[in-house]
């Protein structure tokens, strides 16, 4: 992908915090129109990246290039076409839900009267409507992330910017926040996002990039990473006290590469169901479980810990 092509553009990207080096010269691009992730535990350098490609922190060193535009000299044209959903919730719990969106409109310029009916339809689209003269304050934590998702579209922007999107939130609430963003994905709204959650990036992510200690480990999409990087499936066995250590070699081919943790041994395979009543018997375990392999797997593989750690 060319410059010219790409809505961000990123060369030997870098960003230092004193002596510690939050991200360490990465390379990326992101295209109009997909949805580009940045999977990583936390303190991989995921937010410190997103930060500068919103303009709110200035590049260490390399090349960056935001809807053509260098963010140095052009930082306040590029965040008038971004939309920016930060990692934690900063509404105005004074203002009524659509008061929320009405106010964030100004700071773009546009006008009162246009604002009305714009905070009108986003509301209706992150599902809203209902609560649109409540006040914030006592809105679920869901509520909140929908609201926050609806304000940073009151400008109509080229890049929506999504830092850990689903943090804290409950399964149910991750999913509706979820639904909202593959329609706006299905709508061609360009989206970036940070996550640590294997699931999200997943069901969003069309490409991404696996982070850890501030590089660039991996590149691809979800399916294409864990094909190349992994087995078809996962035999997890878990064990009441520390985990065994055993070998593939124990499984006569069956077994193409094994994980111990603290509390689990993961075989990866490509028919769990034939491999889980071997692993039983040859370990003893207390429960075996039978999963498809995920990008939690392409981490483990990549860096030799969990997303969780």
């Amino acid at each position: 992908m060319s410059t010219n092509d790409a809505l961000i553009h990123a060369r030997g990207l870098t960003k230092r915090f004193g002596g510690l080096t939050a991200v360490d010269g990465i390379d990326f691009d992101v295209s109009k129109g997909e949805a580009f992730g940045f999977l990583g535990p936390n303190g991989a350098g995921k937010s410190s990246t997103m930060r500068m490609i919103g303009c709110v922190s200035p590049v260490g060193g390399g090349t960056l290039r935001v809807l053509g535009l260098d963010p140095a000299a052009d930082g306040p044209a590029i965040r008038g076409r971004l939309g920016v959903v930060p990692q934690l919730d900063n509404l105005d719990n004074e203002l009524t839900v659509r008061e929320n969106v009405i106010i964030y409109g100004r700071y773009f310029g546009l006008a009162r009267r246009d604002l009305r009916q714009r905070a009108d339809e986003l509301l209706e689209f992150v599902q809203l409507s209902e609560r649109a003269n409540d006040p914030v304050e006592p809105l679920s934590g869901g509520m909140k992330r929908r609201l926050t998702i609806a304000r940073s579209l009151v400008n109509d922007p080229d890049v929506l910017l999504l830092d850990e999107p689903t943090t804290g939130l409950d399964p149910q609430a991750r999913h509706v926040v979820w639904d909202r963003l593959f329609r706006l994905k299905q709508q061609g709204v360009t989206l970036v996002l940070t996550t640590h959650y294997m699931d999200e990036a997943e069901q969003l992510c069309d490409r991404l990039v696996v982070m850890d200690h501030g590089k660039i480990a991996e590149e691809g999409s979800p399916a294409g990473l864990i094909q190349r990087l992994s087995t078809r499936e996962v035999v997890e066995l878990r064990f009441p006290g520390d985990a065994p250590v055993v070998e593939s070699s124990a499984f006569n081919g069956r077994v193409a590469r094994v994980e111990v943790l603290p509390d689990r041994v993961l075989l990866y395979t490509d028919d769990g169901d034939a491999l889980a009543p071997i692993a039983h018997e040859l370990l003893g375990a207390q429960s075996v479980l039978v999963r498809r392999s995920t990008l939690e797997d392409v981490f483990l593989r990549l860096t030799g810990r969990t997303l969780v750690d």
